[in-house]
Order: structure tokens, then sequence, then C-alpha cells
């Protein structure tokens, strides 16, 4: 039997997230298992090597899968698993979305250095200090802290979780920022001081959802991923990536969405775009039939471009 073999990032949590999708699809398809078919192939990304400034800086979010992608081309892969929220939301010509994962918590947490107080469950940055520096690479993070807080300050930390909770404990920075759904699959939960409701931090498009890429051409490996797909998470996804897709905002645009299914098979989603400094923040939802979820993100991506002040986007 051919091996299936699976591309992924070499960071702890992108290696759980490419096991997590191998064990699922083993459990599916265990005559793969058994043969030993199911690797796992780490590839080396821009975005992994380049430490130190913005992805904004450096090409955007794409950076996280364009060597995955072109080894996926190539044939050196058969199919290649990521963060969704770290996918741009139009994929290289002859590349295909075919399988989305359960998603986890989505929300973000905030870590505190140990001379910051308690938070306040009522206030969650009342315990930072005046004037405190705050570690986040994304502007998306920064606009919503920055709004609440325009006395703090941010800085650039970027790395896998571990390197940004060091630094946090060293006292580089007196908060960060990290995704819920990463701490709870490294076993880090414990680490965050407080988890931040939507409505005080929204999460980024895609956040909590492992999605699998593969070539367009390669129908029998769609059907089989198709088997093990989570309905939620692809109704989820396709509303907060269409929502994104009719932004068509970079990197450097601060861009919120949060989807989930409601009773009566239902959506609602919110969505939220920003200046970076904070000083601009606008907020809208949308609520509609779960069949009609691409509809709905365009919609809702839409109105929020229409709405906000043109220098936003440009």
């Amino acid at each position: 039997m051919p091996p299936l073999r699976a591309g992924t990032r070499g960071s702890p949590l992108a290696l759980w997230q490419a096991r997590y999708f191998l064990a699922r699809l083993g459990d599916a398809c265990p005559e793969l298992r058994e043969a030993g078919a199911l690797q796992e192939q780490v590839i080396s990304t821009a975005g992994d090597r380049v430490q130190d400034r913005r992805l904004a800086d450096i090409g955007g979010k794409g950076l996280f899968a364009k060597e995955i992608h072109e080894a996926l081309l190539d044939g050196q892969v058969e199919c290649a698993v990521h963060s969704l929220k770290d996918l741009e939301t139009e994929l290289p010509p002859g590349i295909t979305l075919a399988c989305l994962l359960p998603r986890e918590d989505c929300r973000d947490a905030i870590i505190l250095n140990e001379a910051c107080g308690a938070p306040d469950p009522a206030d969650p940055l009342a315990c930072l200090p005046r004037g405190a520096l705050i570690g986040t690479a994304s502007v998306r993070r920064q606009a919503q802290v920055l709004h609440l807080r325009p006395d703090l300050r941010c800085g650039i930390i970027r790395g896998n979780l571990q390197t940004r909770l060091g630094r946090v404990r060293a006292g580089d920075f007196a908060a960060s920022f990290l995704a819920l759904a990463g701490l709870k699959r490294m076993g880090l939960e414990a680490e965050a001081a407080m988890v931040l409701d939507p409505t005080v931090m929204l999460p980024a498009a895609g956040q909590g959802i492992v999605g699998v890429t593969v070539r367009t051409e390669d129908t029998a490996l769609r059907t089989l991923l198709a088997g093990i797909e989570d309905r939620e998470a692809r109704l989820v996804g396709t509303a907060e990536r269409a929502m994104l897709g009719a932004l068509d905002g970079s990197c450097r645009t601060p861009i919120g969405a949060h989807a989930r299914l409601l009773p009566g098979d239902r959506l609602a989603l919110e969505g939220l775009i920003a200046r970076p400094d904070g000083s601009y923040l606008l907020k809208r939802r949308i609520e509609g039939a779960a069949a009609e979820a691409e509809a709905l993100g365009r919609s809702l991506g839409e109105a929020l471009r229409r709405d906000a002040p043109a220098d936003i986007l440009s």
C-alpha cells in the first residue's frame, strides 16, 4: 500500500495537529494504519524561520503554508495539515481544503507575568499596570486590547507556545494572549490566567480548527477525507473564511470572526474590523440558515467593508 504522507510544520503544536489528523484517519481506515501507510512529513516554512518580525512584514500568514503546498503540488506529500487560521482565504491553484476537524475552544486566553494581579472577570485587563508592555504579533489582538486600554503598549512576540510563555514568565512582557485551543492541545491550559469571552476578544477566523488540504485532482483522497470531516467545523469555518475573503484584508488589517451554530440549524456570525492602534473598532453580527454559511459570511464582510472608514482596508 503506498504511503499517505501528511505535510506539516515542525512546531510541537503543528505536530500534535498532524498526529491528531492521522489518528482520526487511522480510526476510520484501520487498514491504512495497519499497513503503516500513515506518515507525517515535517516541512520547514518561512513563517517559522523568521521570528523577529510580524508576518505582515515578511509576506503574510500564507508563509506558514507556502512551502508545504509546494511539496503537495510536487507530489512529495499527499495532504497537508494546518491551523485553519493560518491558511490564506484564496488557496493556490490545484489545492483544495478537503477536510475540517472538530473545533476546539476558539477563545483567546490572557497570560500574565507573576507581577500582575489576578484578573477580574468583570474587567480582565484591569490588572495590567498603566503603560504595561503586552507581547503580541497579532494586529487583531493588539487592536482590541488598545481599544479597551489605549494606555498599554504592544511589542512583537513570536515563536511557539513554549517560547512565548517563557518570555512572559521571564518578565519581557507583562502579558500576552494565546489561543486557548493551542494551550489545551499542548496540555498547557493551566497557564491561562483567564479565558476571554468573544465579547472581550473576538477570535481569528478559523481559530481552533484543524484543516487538511489536498491536490484538487486527488478525488479518491478527497472522498476518503470527507468521511472524517466535522459538519459544524465546516459550517462555521466556511462562514468565517467567507467574511474574511469579502473583506480581502491583509495581515496588517485587524479582523476577527466568530461563528456558532444555533438551535434550528441556524448560524450566528460576529465580525470585527479595526485600526491597529485601536482608535477605531467596528463590530457587526448576522444570523441565518446554517446551510447559507458562505453567503452569510460574504454578506457580513461586505457590510463591514461598507461601514468602515476607507483607510482601514486601503
